[in-house]
């Protein structure tokens, strides 16, 4: 092995880690459906259950009539308990209730409190145990999605109890709150109301707020010249132990700004503010993504992401506040994707005949990591694995065929590879001959080295590009199978590769590994050892270098190996999966060189070819 063959070996390693990181760039309820009319929920006692917040003392209860009450919401810079411009809830029959809606992606879990959803389930995707994903991840004290705050501060939601009913698709949570005026006293009400809007068989929905004056006048919700806000927190499913943020696992947010072709990576660190005008804003995990698109208002939008808060290793959170509503009557729509990164489901909003609610030109399916100039080269990899799996229907096994395959059409290119190391080496020895005839004219030297070249027909070049060739096969292998959504929950062996888009693990530590963790995966090592011996069985078959020490080999064969362990640790099952059966075939094809290499050489031992007759 050449210096040259060491420099290709190297430029793997570099071009192999920078491709995988540019690839790159979580009380049982009564069920209604979709098909139920108007449910209306049951009376309940009028003693309203008071949130943490609410002052019950009876000095600051006032009445509109003499059978209406208010309840006063003490919070920092929003329900200020009896304070002019304020407002509060008006008492009424509501009460705190869970219930069940369903269409036929959804499984949601709504709470009359704050007019929330403490539950999105995806019925057609799966988690790990077989039940559908939840998308709505909470910690132990998280709120609920799509609370609202009184203006800016994030701190206390509306959390009132609201009346709620079901007509069709449309589920609308109605409540009634009072202004406090200047003596303390409630003065004019309005109402809130919350309409949420689905489709048939779409992963996307409507909230629709409603404000409404009881009298013709505009409504002064100004809180520090905002009016309200529209939250999500705390983070999006699959639910997570760790969140490393790499390319195995990660939450990012995106936008995509008005008049922009591309969407924004938009890095936070605590807290994110967006002031400009947005199609859309998304939390995009691997698989899954909440993508919030607003209308035509200009919102100022607030991204967070903290670690280890109530219980969740990360959460992130999409907050919208509304300027102030100058009208008596106001209506804002928001709409909401919850559901899974794939085109089919994404693209349907780009053409206003292919959803329920005519929207189009939102192109959603940026939202999805994908690749740049490689993503062609992925989706023939995809469509060929997607084609063995209707004869094969193991993920598994389609990817070890489709490694076979891909090895036997780049074999001239190995084969090749392999023929100009084997000539190079053969070559050493006349190379050092020259080093040392020529060590003091480099000049020299290199003319001297490129007629030996020219005579012998070796091309110094051969022996590396075919293996740079290579590189963007296995880097675009990479990309298809760290997201390929399709494996996400393939199984391959039970018991031990139960998830080809995770990685596999066979035993967990109480303790935590530098750089690794606490989890053991088999196929890193398997990987690892496969390189190693795949290394040493080349080496083997081919005589050192001129120059090359006995510590450059040593370190070629289990330094770079022993790095990809490192780097491929947390990798996906799938990608491990083929780069060892790549290895283990190669293995093979090198054994069976090596014998035919050295069977040719006992043959001219045996029969050596006789001197020619030299002429009279």
């Amino acid at each position: 092995m050449d210096k040259r063959t060491i420099l290709a070996m190297f430029l793997t390693i570099v071009v192999v880690t920078l491709g995988m990181f540019v690839q790159t760039t979580f009380f049982t309820p009564d069920v209604i459906t979709s098909e139920e009319t108007v449910v209306q929920q049951e009376d309940v006692a009028t003693n309203t259950e008071q949130v943490s917040n609410t002052i019950q003392s009876s000095s600051n209860q006032n009445t509109l009539d003499s059978n209406t009450n208010y309840t006063y919401i003490n919070e920092k810079n929003a329900w200020n308990s009896g304070l002019p411009g304020s407002f509060s809830a008006v008492e009424d029959q509501s009460s705190e209730e869970e219930f069940l809606y369903e269409n036929g992606v959804f499984s949601i879990t709504f709470d009359t409190k704050g007019a929330s959803i403490s539950s999105i389930k995806l019925k057609e995707h799966l988690d790990t145990d077989g039940n559908p994903v939840e998308l709505l991840f909470k910690g132990d004290s998280d709120k609920n999605a799509f609370l609202m705050y009184a203006g800016k501060d994030r701190t206390n939601p509306i959390d009132a109890n609201f009346n709620y009913s079901v007509n069709g698709n449309e589920v609308t949570f109605t409540k009634t709150f009072a202004l406090i005026d200047s003596d303390s006293n409630p003065g004019d009400t309005f109402k809130i109301s919350k309409t949420y809007t689905f489709g048939e068989n779409e992963y996307l929905f409507e909230v629709d707020v409603n404000i409404e004056n009881s009298v013709n006048k505009a409504i002064p919700l100004n809180f520090e010249n905002n009016s309200y806000t529209l939250a999500f927190e705390p983070q999006i499913g699959p639910a997570f132990e760790t969140m490393s943020n790499n390319n195995y696992s990660y939450r990012r947010f995106y936008a995509k700004y008005d008049g922009d072709s591309k969407k924004k990576t938009v890095k936070v660190d605590g807290s994110e503010e967006i002031q400009d005008y947005v199609t859309w804003t998304a939390l995009a995990g691997k698989y899954f993504a909440l993508i919030a698109i607003p209308d035509a208002t200009q919102y100022d939008i607030t991204l967070t992401q903290e670690t280890n808060v109530d219980g969740l290793a990360q959460s992130n959170g999409m907050y919208y506040t509304r300027p102030v509503i100058k009208s008596s009557y106001n209506t804002d729509t928001y709409r909401f994707y919850c559901g899974p990164e794939l085109s089919e489901s994404l693209s349907i909003y780009n053409n206003a005949n292919d959803n329920s609610f005519g929207l189009s030109g939102l192109h959603l399916e940026n939202a999805v990591d994908a690749s740049s100039w490689l993503g062609w080269l992925e989706n023939i990899l995809k469509w060929a694995l997607n084609l063995l799996n209707k004869f094969i229907p193991n993920y598994g096994v389609d990817i070890i065929l489709l490694t076979i395959i891909l090895k036997f059409l780049i074999n001239p290119l190995t084969k090749k590879s392999m023929q100009s190391s084997a000539k190079m080496s053969a070559l050493g020895p006349q190379m050092e001959e020259l080093k040392k005839k020529y060590e003091d004219n480099p000049e020299k030297l290199n003319k001297q080295m490129s007629e030996l070249y020219k005579k012998e027909g070796v091309n110094p070049i051969s022996g590396c590009l075919p293996m740079l060739i290579q590189f963007p096969i296995l880097i675009a292998f990479y990309g298809l199978l760290n997201k390929h959504f399709e494996l996400r929950g393939a199984m391959f062996i039970p018991g031990w590769i139960t998830d080809l888009s995770q990685p596999e693990t066979i035993y967990t530590l109480k303790f935590a590994i530098p750089f690794l963790g606490n989890q053991i995966h088999l196929l890193p090592i398997l990987y690892t050892v496969s390189m190693i011996f795949s290394m040493k069985i080349t080496q083997s078959g081919q005589s050192a270098a001129a120059g090359q020490s006995a510590s450059m080999m040593k370190m070629m064969t289990y330094g770079m190996p022993i790095m990809f362990f490192f780097v491929l640790y947390n990798a996906p099952s799938g990608l491990l999966l083929y780069w060892s059966v790549m290895n283990a075939i190669s293995i093979l094809q090198q054994v069976w060189n090596n014998r035919k290499a050295k069977q040719n050489t006992q043959k001219k031992i045996a029969f050596p070819k006789s001197s020619p007759k030299k002429k009279k």
